[in-house]
């Protein structure tokens, strides 16, 4: 076993399954997903530490048990058409292509997208459409959707996104303000009726230009 083969274990097995992440499925994906290959040059060291990596524009690479938990909750079946909000370093993209049919991913950040766009190319994944955009609203162009999942965490969670959801679709959302933030699991069970399940407390970098709730001030 090399030294990277050696790390992607001791990640699987110290950070991500002691974390509740159990789905067979879910662990072989990060398995044979090289995490490193999307991890910018200057933090390969830190490419399998249970920690956010830095990509710029104060954006991060969610650690690897938060990512883990996020495609365990969205139980991706291999025919499910996703949208990801938040392309970031294109890891996040690689595990849900890997997974579903077809993946729309959207990003605010021109460099992030053309940078994602060669990692992808570089590992033969080719069911992934790209696109730079603000999508804090939503992103209804190929709507309805098996399977959301927003990599940044939003203060409220507009109601576009849910209604953006095919009936038993399933999104992942981190909403909240810092220090504490939930990770949610919301599931579309009718036509204006949604599940909604919380999954674990955490913190994550918010969406650039996330929409803010009306707050009182005294």
């Amino acid at each position: 076993m090399n030294n990277i083969t050696l790390a992607r274990f001791n990640m699987i097995e110290q950070q991500i399954r002691p974390w509740d992440v159990l789905d067979q499925r879910v662990l072989d994906l990060i398995h044979t997903t090289p995490r490193e290959a999307f991890v910018p040059q200057r933090f390969q060291g830190l490419a399998f530490a249970d920690t956010e990596i830095p990509l710029g524009h104060g954006e991060a690479m969610l650690a690897p048990k938060i990512v883990g938990r996020m495609l365990q909750a969205l139980n991706i079946d291999s025919s499910d058409t996703i949208l990801e909000i938040g392309t970031g370093s294109g890891y996040v993209t690689a595990l849900l292509a890997r997974a579903g049919r077809q993946v729309y991913s959207v990003d605010i950040h021109p460099d992030f997208i053309q940078n994602a766009a060669m990692l992808l190319h570089a590992q033969g994944i080719n069911n992934v459409t790209l696109k730079t955009g603000d999508a804090t609203h939503g992103w209804p162009l190929h709507q309805p959707y098996d399977v959301i999942l927003i990599t940044g965490s939003l203060p409220i969670l507009p109601l576009s996104f849910q209604q953006s959801l095919q009936r038993g679709g399933r999104l992942v959302a981190v909403v909240g303000d810092a220090p504490v933030m939930e990770a949610i699991l919301i599931t579309r069970t009718g036509d204006n009726e949604w599940s909604r399940e919380s999954l674990f407390e955490t913190s994550i970098k918010p969406l650039t230009n996330a929409p803010q709730p009306s707050r009182f001030t005294f």
